[in-house]
């Protein structure tokens, strides 16, 4: 039977060119001259430190630029609530978004059953996978969770007849 995955992946690497490149920028712009702002990531987190407000929204604004670039998606980036630090200086976690987490998963899962086609979507670990008979019907389901207003990024893969 026809099946594919629907899957939420983001290439560290990318992200690591992507955090390099908004950090040269900081580098050389005049406005950050002489200023602690810094950018980091370990795993899935990456940590904005800025001297002031105006700056860490500017540092947010040069990180989504340069995933964008990179030909990511920025809603893969999940920003927390910025948190004060020492004096004037805010502190900001990032989380990169990987896998479908099971809230949204059952979302899709729901949707795909009330569109009533011919599919089966089964929830397994943090990806989900939809067979069906016809390879029409599988394209259908894609054209469906496309059509769903999900801020996260999803690639549609292993797509087998």
């Amino acid at each position: 039977m026809p099946s594919f995955d629907i899957v939420s992946k983001t290439d560290l690497n990318e992200i690591d060119n992507a955090i390099n490149g908004a950090r040269r920028e900081i580098d050389t712009r005049f406005d950050f001259k002489g200023s602690k702002c810094t950018i980091e990531r370990k795993e899935e987190t990456i940590t904005l430190f800025a001297d002031d407000d105006m700056k860490h929204k500017q540092m947010q604004e040069l990180l989504k630029g340069y995933v964008t670039r990179r030909k990511l998606d920025a809603g893969a980036l999940e920003f927390k609530d910025p948190e004060r630090a020492s004096g004037n200086a805010v502190r900001q976690q990032v989380v990169v978004k990987q896998g479908i987490d099971q809230k949204l998963a059952k979302e899709i899962v729901k949707a795909i059953k009330d569109a009533k086609l011919k599919v089966q979507a089964a929830i397994q670990g943090d990806e989900l996978r939809v067979t069906g008979k016809k390879r029409d019907d599988l394209q259908d389901a894609i054209a469906l969770v496309r059509g769903l207003k999900i801020e996260q990024p999803l690639q549609y893969v292993n797509f087998r007849d």
